[in-house]
């Protein structure tokens, strides 16, 4: 890395991405914010080009490419502005480019992610989906790659914190030596307390109201149905090398102890702080170092009490259902986030009910496991599968549509 360290925020527009600029705006002297890309939002990006004068930005429409373009153009801004999905990777692997910020939700994040494993840039994942849906293919791509691969969703920042910095396996081979388990935590969202009957007639509004943490709409969603914890069960069996078996989940609703690790001689080791995503943030980006974030010191005195309690796998099916993935493993876990991705999708647009969304993901994994589990090991098994899964999952949604739209 440079003296000064040059960084690609993709996914820019998001809740991430504005995280990371602002953390990056406290540090002038550490951090270059070499390249910004985002899906559609022209006039965030906008915003952010004239405050953080990147060489390059990128939208993906290129309809709105070219508006930005004219924009920036008009505004007399340096920038030079790319479109398409190609224009992602090329930045993610781009030679002035240190570091990645990968925070691109969903599936559309891989190409970009793999592109950055491959040229050996240290990445900094936020997108637990690209890593799901193509599990040893990016890990083996990190480790051939040379590149350095920091979590950031905060359990599994917090993980690795807890592990005392050791980097995930993909960068060093192996996975930590002395874990007995680790336990991701869940806030519970904000249905830990509906009835099950309640939950049928819960609101996209509803859904997205998240008491601790502020979101975009589909993670938003996953963590109401828990199936954001799924997720982030197979990314830590990936990320830490270890087995279903040994990672557990504990719903924490105050959201203070962002997860533990247990080690072998009894001792468990907690990471703490105020449910703010620039901690994380500002941990991958200084590591080793520590770096300011700007979050509030958390006061314990205040908080007082820390409560824990088991997960309701029956009302919370997306949780079982993605350890049965991680199980499986193969192409499971890439099915299940592409029925996931298509089936919160349908409930933003009105035509699924809450209550569904587990129910079509069972459907498509049960007619994929019908037909055989492939190895994800090849990026065209894991993008056959991929489109397949969301093939299956709208039909499986036509079908529930008429009962419970």
């Amino acid at each position: 890395m440079s003296a000064v360290s040059r960084i690609a925020v993709l996914g820019s527009t998001g809740s991430i991405g504005l995280s990371t600029l602002d953390v990056l705006a406290r540090h002038p002297e550490r951090y270059q914010v070499t390249a910004l890309a985002a899906h559609s939002n022209v006039e965030r990006l906008r915003e952010q080009c004239l405050k953080h004068r990147p060489e390059l930005a990128v939208v993906v429409r290129p309809e709105a490419a070219a508006l930005l373009a004219a924009q920036l153009e008009a505004a007399g801004s340096p920038t030079q502005v790319l479109a398409g999905e190609n224009a992602l990777s090329e930045i993610a692997a781009h030679e002035r480019v240190d570091t990645v910020m990968a925070a691109i939700v969903g599936a559309a994040g891989l190409g970009s992610s793999l592109a950055a494993a491959r040229a050996g840039k240290r990445i900094l994942l936020a997108n637990k989906e690209a890593l799901v849906m193509s599990g040893p293919l990016f890990m083996r791509a990190v480790s051939e790659g040379g590149a350095t691969l920091i979590p950031v969703d905060s359990e599994h920042n917090a993980i690795f914190q807890c592990m005392h910095g050791s980097r995930a396996r993909g960068a060093t081979g192996e996975p930590r030596q002395g874990v007995r388990r680790v336990l991701l935590t869940a806030s519970g969202g904000p249905f830990l307390r509906t009835s099950a009957q309640a939950l049928r007639s819960v609101t996209p509004e509803q859904a997205c109201a998240h008491p601790r943490w502020v979101m975009g709409r589909k993670i938003s969603v996953d963590s109401a149905t828990l199936m954001n914890k799924g997720l982030e069960l197979i990314e830590a069996c990936l990320l830490f090398g270890l087995p279903p078996a040994q990672v557990d989940i504990v719903v924490h609703p105050q959201s203070i102890v962002h997860s533990l690790v247990e080690y072998v001689d009894g001792s468990m080791l907690a990471q703490l702080g105020n449910p703010d995503m620039r901690t994380p943030i500002a941990h991958a980006l200084g590591w080793p170092e520590r770096l300011a974030s700007g979050v509030e010191s958390l006061d314990i005195l205040r908080a007082a009490r820390l409560e824990f309690e088991a997960p309701d796998l029956e009302r919370f099916r997306g949780l079982r259902l993605a350890r049965a993935a991680a199980e499986a493993g193969g192409t499971a876990p890439t099915v299940l986030n592409a029925a996931n991705e298509v089936a919160v999708g349908a409930f933003l647009e009105r035509r699924l009910a809450f209550p569904e969304i587990p129910a079509v993901i069972e459907r498509v994994l049960a007619r994929h496991h019908a037909i055989g589990v492939q190895p994800a090991d090849t990026l065209e098994n894991v993008l056959g599968a991929d489109r397949w899964a969301r093939r299956e999952a709208q039909v499986a949604i036509a079908t529930a549509a008429g009962v419970f739209a």
